[in-house]
């Protein structure tokens, strides 16, 4: 398949914007300790300057998967302009987990070394690099219907390489969980977040 570059670099650009912001969000107040002590600012913007600086990258890395797509020939469709929503929920979701990660790693210093293990879990279940068909086909497709990340990229992959519309299901499913992510992640840092100079 002729288009088959542009499924890979779809998938790897979303899941490489989830992992490099939510690596970095859970290193932005221990690893700005000093800054922390010495000078008075809500600790909730260390993490999310770090998510919205990754995603500015990501979406100049997009420029990328455009010029590939011209050069393959890849038809575009009035759906391209569906591509937003999933990126979107993934900032959203990504924001979540970079809040939770960010509390965590305040009192457990190995869980930078946990979640490295998550996200190359994620990885693989995220169909970056093979179709989502040989899985759903071994009677193992509801590994897609638990992750958040394939759903963005699923979806993502619908407004830009398929031309279609977006799944409903995978939509509402990955939204609710972003949501819920951001929530938990916002009402753990709050309720944690005047401990935090005792342990940086």
């Amino acid at each position: 398949d002729r288009t088959y570059p542009v499924y890979i670099l779809c998938g790897r650009l979303l899941y490489a914007f989830f992992q490099s912001s939510t690596k970095a969000g859970l290193k932005a107040v221990s690893g700005n300790a000093a800054m922390i002590k010495k000078v008075y600012v809500p600790k909730y913007i260390y993490v999310i300057a770090t998510i919205a600086s990754n995603f500015v990258t990501f979406l100049i890395s997009l420029i990328v998967l455009v010029g590939v797509g011209m050069v393959l020939h890849v038809k575009v469709t009035v759906y391209v302009f569906q591509a937003v929503v999933p990126l979107i929920i993934l900032l959203v979701f990504s924001l979540g987990v970079g809040l939770i990660l960010a509390t965590l790693n305040v009192f457990f210093r190995d869980i930078e070394y946990i979640w490295s293990v998550c996200t190359m879990l994620i990885m693989y279940a995220s169909a970056i690099f093979y179709f989502p068909e040989r899985v759903i086909n071994t009677g193992n497709g509801w590994i897609f219907n638990i992750n958040p990340v394939y759903m963005c990229i699923a979806n993502f992959r619908n407004a830009i390489l398929y031309g279609k519309p977006m799944n409903v299901s995978y939509t509402v499913t990955s939204a609710v969980i972003a949501v819920v992510c951001l929530v938990v992640g916002a009402g753990l840092f709050y309720k944690k977040q005047d401990k935090f100079i005792l342990y940086v």
